[in-house]
C-alpha cells in the first residue's frame, strides 16, 4: 500500500491536544480503504486507538469532528457498555457519555454499587454522526474494527448493548430493542445482554411497573447479580 495513501488517511495533527504516537507503534498497518477490515492484533492500548481515531478518515465522520471519543472507564474492568455514536457534548469533550444519557447511565450503575472502575464505555462509532442522526452503515462498518480491538484488548466478560445498533453490530439482532432487552446472548465465551440506551429513558420518565425505567432496573440487577456469579 503506497505510503502516501497512509499520509491521506493518517494526517500528523498540529494541535497540542492530540496524543504522540508511540515510538513502536506503526500507523503503516492500518488499511487507508475502509472496505479492509483493520487486522486483529494491531494494537496493544486504548491510546494507540485514540491517536489513528483522531487522525482518521475511513469514513465521512472524520470531517466534521472536534474530537474522536474512544470510551471512559476502565480498560481492565469486566463489563464493557456499547453505545451507539456520540453527541455533541461528547464531540466537544473527547469524553464518552457526559451529557444527560451518560449522567443518567452513571446513576443507574451507582443503583447497584457500579462505577467508572468497574465498567468500560465506548461507542460503536467514535466520531459524531452531524446533527446527532443515527450512524449509517458505511461509518459503522469503517470503525467497527476499532471497536472490535477494544473487545480483544479488553476482554471483558460482560458486554451490554444499549441501542439497536450495539446490538446489530455486535450481535447482528434486527429485532426492537424492546423485544431482546435483558437477555443474555452468549458468544465467543462472553455474555451479552441488550438495554435500553439511557437517552430513550430521558423521553420516557414513567417508573411505573413494566415501563422502560422499571424495566432498565430489572436488567441492571440482573447484570450486577451476573457478575458477581461469574467472580467479575
Amino acid at each position: 500500500m503506497a505510503s502516501e495513501d497512509q499520509i491521506s488517511l493518517f494526517e500528523a495533527s498540529t494541535t497540542s491536544n492530540q496524543t504522540a504516537l508511540p515510538q513502536d507503534f506503526n500507523p503503516d498497518l492500518i488499511p487507508t480503504d475502509a472496505k479492509i477490515p483493520i487486522p486483529p492484533g494491531t494494537y496493544q492500548t486504548m491510546e494507540q486507538i485514540a491517536v489513528h481515531c483522531n487522525q482518521c478518515y475511513r469514513c465521512a465522520l472524520g470531517q466534521t469532528r472536534t474530537h474522536a471519543v474512544i470510551g471512559r472507564g476502565n480498560p481492565k474492568a469486566s463489563i464493557m457498555i456499547v453505545g451507539e455514536g456520540p453527541g455533541q457534548n461528547e464531540d466537544e469533550t473527547g469524553i464518552a457519555f457526559v451529557g444527560k444519557a451518560g449522567q443518567l447511565l452513571d446513576k443507574i450503575l451507582a443503583s447497584v454499587q457500579l462505577t467508572e472502575t468497574d465498567v468500560f464505555i465506548c461507542n460503536v462509532v467514535k466520531c459524531r454522526p452531524p446533527g446527532n442522526r443515527d450512524p449509517e452503515k458505511g461509518e459503522i462498518e469503517a470503525c467497527k474494527g476499532y471497536l472490535l480491538e477494544q473487545i480483544r484488548m479488553m476482554n471483558p466478560k460482560i458486554i451490554l448493548l444499549t441501542g439497536k445498533y450495539a446490538m446489530l453490530t455486535l450481535l447482528g439482532i434486527k429485532q426492537g430493542i424492546t423485544k431482546v432487552r435483558g437477555q443474555w446472548v452468549e458468544k465467543d465465551g462472553r455474555l451479552y445482554m441488550p438495554i435500553f440506551h439511557p437517552a430513550y429513558l430521558l423521553r420516557n420518565q414513567s417508573r411505573e411497573k413494566g415501563g422502560p425505567k422499571w424495566l432498565m432496573w430489572q436488567d441492571i440487577q440482573a447484570v450486577r447479580a451476573k457478575l458477581a456469579e461469574i467472580g467479575g
